[in-house]
């Protein structure tokens, strides 16, 4: 969730500026998922809505938790969540039994 501090038409910028900041720390993007701006169930530190953006990316291990701790530090970022996907392998069918 990035915080555009009421300035709808900075989240473009903000979105180009943390792209910027994961491929400095050496990810890959593969794909921006940009889902709007949305209202919170329950309002936190003064706000009511921010924009949520989904990046999704390939990144060594190692370079996870400074980037946590970076966006954390990041006044444009509100709330930040990794996640691991793991790709499914195709499965070897078995030949049918004659």
């Amino acid at each position: 969730m990035i915080n555009t501090g009421g300035k709808d038409d900075a989240a473009p910028d903000l979105i180009e500026a943390l792209k910027k900041e994961l491929e400095t720390a050496g990810a890959k993007v593969k794909a921006i998922q940009k889902m709007d701006k949305r209202t919170f169930a329950r309002a936190t530190k003064k706000q009511s809505a921010g924009y949520y953006v989904n990046f999704v990316f390939d990144a060594p291990a190692t370079a996870i938790a400074p980037l946590r701790a970076k966006l954390t530090l990041n006044e444009t970022v509100f709330r930040v969540m990794f996640l691991e996907a793991v790709e499914k392998k195709a499965e070897a069918k078995e030949p049918a039994a004659a």
